[in-house]
Order: structure tokens, then C-alpha cells, then sequence
């Protein structure tokens, strides 16, 4: 049976860049592996504090979306998901808990639902089920997988 994440407060929330797992990074602490996501679109060290220092992770998303016309970084470009693939390791090599969870998985496929947002550039980042069809990159779901086979 595939698994598929949305809200934090879900089952598998815990897989979320929103879920409240702090990660250290450069000698400071990020509240979320978004927060860090989103700060590392910036080279202006004080757009990314402004990023790191908000108290949740919709908030730092946007915060980032207020500064979207000082990105350095494209998103959905190659870049923006190897930073993305960076965040999440880094949030499951600081959490071991994180660690047992993602293995305790097995070999099913993890999806990132997007059925509820809004727009096809979720579909980038996750997937959605349209009349009996997966439709969607499913990069998270996909990083995760990755992540999994590494462990």
C-alpha cells in the first residue's frame, strides 16, 4: 500500500518540510527543514535570517514567497532540489527517530499528496491521484525514497 503525506498532524506527517523537527545548520539552528529550504533561494544573509527566525514554517514560506524577487535560486530548478534533497538529509541524519520511521516504510512508494493546493507547481514537489492516475513529479516523495534505500 503507497503511502501519502499532506499535513503534519497526519500519520506521516513526520516526512513533511513542515513538520517541527530542528535541524542544525552552519552553527544555527532552523525550526524546520522548509525554513531552511526556503532560506537557502537567498544569498542575502539577511533575507535568510529573516527566514530562519520566523516561528513556523508557513510563515518562513512566506516570508520567502514576500522575497521572491531576490532569489538567487530558480525554483523547481536543478539547484532548488538539490537544496531540497539536502534540507531533508540533514533533518533525518539529526533525528534518528526520523531514521527508524523512514525504513520501518519498507519498499512502499511515499507520495507528497498535493490534491488540496492550488496550482500545477505542486505537482513539481508532489502528486495527486486524477481519475485513477498518479499525476506528479513526487520530487519530496521521491527524496525520501532515495533517502530510504541509503539507510
Amino acid at each position: 500500500m503507497d503511502i501519502w503525506f499532506n499535513a503534519v498532524a497526519n500519520e506521516f506527517g513526520w516526512m513533511g518540510n513542515m513538520a517541527p523537527y530542528p535541524i542544525q545548520y552552519q552553527g544555527k539552528t532552523w525550526r524546520t527543514s522548509e525554513a531552511l529550504f526556503q532560506s537557502m533561494r537567498f544569498a542575502c544573509p539577511i533575507i535568510q535570517e529573516s527566514i530562519r527566525v520566523e516561528k513556523s514554517p508557513m510563515g518562513a514560506k512566506m516570508r520567502a514567497k514576500a522575497q521572491k524577487l531576490h532569489m538567487s535560486i530558480i525554483p523547481a530548478s536543478d539547484q532548488d532540489l538539490n537544496n531540497l534533497r539536502f534540507c531533508v538529509s540533514l533533518k533525518f541524519e539529526q533525528h534518528e527517530i526520523l531514521r527508524s520511521w523512514l525504513k520501518a516504510t519498507g519498499t512502499r512508494n511515499i507520495y507528497e499528496d498535493v490534491s488540496k493546493r492550488k496550482g500545477g507547481r505542486h505537482l513539481f514537489w508532489g502528486a495527486r491521484i486524477e481519475q485513477g492516475l498518479i499525476i506528479g513529479e513526487n520530487n519530496m516523495g521521491k527524496i525520501l525514497m532515495d533517502l530510504r534505500q541509503k539507510l
